[in-house]
């Protein structure tokens, strides 16, 4: 009977519990075992795990978070450490480990397969959904989703109060969330670090708006441009005398990686475990799975590296022209 190991490392993000179910269910209908370790590489070192079976992920679909809990790992850095948890991985006759996880997940994983020549697949999931490599990552949904609801609601005592209020995004280096999200809300303005716009240029546009008549606007602002507080304090000052009315900020913060996952978000993660496990079963080593022009396939585990994705730009043009 064949084992394999698996676990979620970095980030929580919704879809993570409805992966774990595809990666089990799949693997117990083949007839694999599935030796799941908590909290990421530190489970691995401390040789933390369970065994995970058809009934152990029944319920878990709609749940977000992971079952199997997420950790920071410094120590997997150190060779010896690695060393530590490939013995572990050998205590248990795995002949793969399943990593749910991002670009470094991924990195720290395939040191195991450099130093060991263990078997290593990943499954991609952030929901800044800016892993190289593939279109889609598991949780990037679920959190415009949540974004959009939560910006909605803003809209609402926006409009009512004529103010404009500038919302800040998860999007630490990129800005998938904020530029989906300011599609879907109809923000007057949407600021991504891909593609910065000067001061002066924010200033025009909210001014323009006033000109025809809108009395209240919408800035969507990804965390890795600017911060919402400090932004909205500048434009207060800058633009006082202007008439534009009050301007406010809010973060979203980790309300966009929390709650129920998205249907998309659902089926994206099912078919994303369903695939890697029928691969693995065919033979196929060392890859991880990749959603690319609408059909599932694999990569080396290396080809993210070092690189992230970035925006269309015709994309962000959209954004531009809906808000003119």
């Amino acid at each position: 009977m064949k084992k394999i190991g698996l676990l979620t490392s970095g980030g929580d993000c919704p879809g993570l519990n409805a992966c774990i179910r595809a990666v089990v269910r799949t693997a117990n209908y083949y007839n694999i075992e599935v030796v799941a370790f908590k909290r990421g590489f530190k489970g691995l070192i401390e040789n933390d795990y369970t065994i995970l079976d058809y009934k152990s992920v029944a319920g878990i679909l709609q749940k977000g978070g992971t079952i199997l809990l997420t950790a920071r790992e410094p120590r997997f850095k150190d060779y010896n450490f690695r060393k530590i948890a490939y013995e572990n991985i050998q205590k248990h006759n795995i002949d793969a480990l399943f990593v749910i996880g991002g670009n470094g997940s991924f990195q720290g994983a395939y040191l195991l397969q450099k130093d060991f020549g263990l078997n290593i697949i990943g499954i991609p999931k952030t929901i800044d959904n800016d892993i190289y490599g593939t279109d889609y990552a598991i949780g990037f949904d679920t959190a415009v989703n949540n974004a959009m609801e939560a910006i909605d609601k803003i809209k609402d005592t926006t409009m009512s109060h004529e103010r404009i209020f500038i919302v800040e995004v998860m999007g630490r280096d990129n800005g998938f969330i904020a530029l989906e999200v300011g599609i879907a809300v109809g923000a007057e303005l949407t600021l991504i670090p891909e593609y910065p716009l000067p001061l002066h240029v924010i200033e025009e546009t909210i001014l323009k708006a006033k000109e025809k008549g809108k009395n209240f606007a919408i800035i969507v602002v990804a965390e890795g441009v600017a911060s919402a507080k400090e932004l909205s304090e500048i434009l207060n000052e800058r633009l006082k005398d202007k008439d534009v009315g009050e301007i406010r900020y809010q973060v979203l913060g980790y309300i966009q990686r929390g709650g129920s996952p998205s249907a998309y978000d659902r089926v994206m993660a099912s078919k994303f475990g369903v695939f890697a496990v029928e691969k693995f079963v065919q033979g196929e080593k060392n890859f991880m799975v990749a959603y690319e022009n609408g059909k599932l396939l694999t990569k080396p585990l290396e080809i993210s590296f070092n690189k992230v994705r970035i925006p269309n730009f015709e994309e962000y043009q959209i954004n531009n022209i809906l808000s003119m």
